[in-house]
């Protein structure tokens, strides 16, 4: 038995302090890297246009469902702008697959085993069946098929008000193995509570990097000597006020985090330009922040870091209306920013091809059934994982079946989910290294799924 090995099974007895200073003193023996990057579509995917069961059965109930109004079905199989087929690894008997012929990119990563597909993952206190659910005898997560309560509960199983996800607590456990910790938790997107953790602070940048001061190399144009000037009085900590000494302090770190981080930032003109996505013209924001990621990962040695966190953002999913022609675009620039970063990660200057983790994130899926020209508020949905330890070319996990009123059905094609979240961020958490013994800590509802832990997507 391995020394973290050890560690983990003496922690269940040991205070939180301890075990977070013991497992991370075994695993900073190691030298190796790893970054998860959680790409989070808000909104909802529709999960229903993005993954199909193609079978003759599912695609009738599929046709039956998408087209009670609008016909929001997408072409078959083998048909002009069909659906593209794929052959997943484990046969499924009876069912044959295909995506959204726009995510065509990701297909080709699949074939090549960089990708995988996640079936009807959503957020669930215990193992749930549509009986208990419906009759109310089971325990179901709170506060169901809100924007805002489910982002919450997906990033940090509590409805709106939760102040740490399990990103962030990951970074927790992770952050000692870092020289500089304050570059744990990284997010070009803004502020969310997926990143932050219990001790670890979010560190948020521009996606140019990091945000200087004004008037402190940057932002004003003054002269050097004035900047030097103005940087001695804002971090000057001659005060006895208590929070001005803080505040001084603050700044004083504020201002060493954003030159070091600048300094080791990869050259902006080494990597390949960002795209422009074909269907809007515009250039592919989701691409954008995954290229500012990239910089900063290659800059992993010269900061001394061993163990990040990233999150990125798109925008747009709530397709209640106009569906087609609103998530077709989404769709493409999703496909095209998965393609670009696995693109990034085999660059020779960057090398984070084995390294480097994409997972897709949502608060939910969206409706089978439609409501007109659009779909509403989901539960279950499909998620891509991408990057080179990932166990791809395969399906993980039953696909539903879609028929009104089925065993996944809740109600207007809503799916009861298959793998919980705690399953399927633990499966992540084990690959970026966190002990079987600390998943619990950061997975509240781990335990109820105990027969199946690890979902098996990716290496451990």
């Amino acid at each position: 038995m391995n020394l973290a090995s050890r560690l983990s099974l003496a922690g269940a007895a040991a205070p939180f302090a301890l075990n977070l200073a013991t497992l991370s003193a075994a695993q900073a023996q190691t030298d190796d890297y790893r970054a998860l990057v959680c790409v989070y579509l808000h909104g909802g995917n529709d999960h229903g246009n993005s993954v199909l069961a193609t079978d003759a059965d599912s695609w009738s109930i599929y046709q039956s469902l998408r087209s009670a109004g609008a016909d929001l079905t997408l072409p078959a199989p083998g048909e002009s702008g069909g659906v593209i087929p794929i052959n997943p690894a484990s046969i499924q008997s009876g069912r044959s697959f295909a995506v959204h012929p726009l995510l065509s990119p990701v297909k080709t990563l699949f074939d090549q085993g960089n990708a995988a597909i996640v079936a009807n993952v959503g957020p669930l206190v215990e193992p749930l069946s549509r009986t208990a659910y419906l009759n109310g005898s089971g325990l179901a997560p709170p506060k169901l098929f809100s924007h805002n309560d489910q982002t919450s509960v997906w990033q940090a199983f509590a409805p709106e008000g939760a102040v740490t996800g399990w990103g962030g607590r990951m970074g927790d456990l992770m952050a000692s193995m870092n020289q500089s910790q304050s570059f744990t938790c990284i997010s070009p997107a803004g502020n969310a509570v997926w990143i932050s953790g219990r001790d670890t602070v979010p560190y948020q940048i521009s996606v140019r990097g990091p945000t200087a001061i004004q008037g402190v190399y940057g932002g004003l144009n003054w002269p050097a000597p004035v900047s030097a000037i103005f940087e001695n009085i804002v971090t000057a900590n001659q005060s006895h006020n208590v929070f001005e000494q803080s505040l001084s302090a603050v700044t004083r770190s504020a201002i060493d985090a954003q030159q070091r981080l600048q300094g080791a930032l990869l050259a902006d003109n080494i990597l390949p330009a960002v795209p422009v996505v074909p269907l809007t013209g515009t250039r592919n924001w989701l691409a954008t922040q995954l290229r500012i990621v990239a910089r900063i990962i290659a800059g992993r040695q010269a900061l001394g870091m061993r163990r990040q966190v990233f999150l990125v953002t798109m925008a747009g999913f709530d397709t209640h209306d106009n569906q087609i022609s609103r998530h077709t675009p989404l769709l493409q620039e999703l496909a095209q920013g998965i393609e670009y970063f696995n693109t990034l990660m085999a660059h020779p200057a960057v090398d984070a091809a084995q390294e480097a983790t994409l997972a897709t994130a949502s608060e939910f899926g969206r409706t089978m059934a439609i409501n007109g020209d659009g779909t509403d508020h989901g539960w279950g949905s499909h998620h891509f994982v991408v990057g080179g330890a990932v166990r791809g070319g395969d399906i993980y996990g039953q696909f539903p079946c879609y028929e009104s009123g089925g065993p996944d059905d809740v109600g207007s094609g809503r799916l009861l989910p298959n793998y919980s979240v705690d399953q399927y961020g633990a499966t992540l958490a084990r690959w970026f290294g966190v002990s079987d013994g600390m998943l619990d800590d950061i997975f509240p509802n781990l335990d109820n799924f105990s027969s199946l832990r690890d979902l098996g997507f990716i290496r451990s």
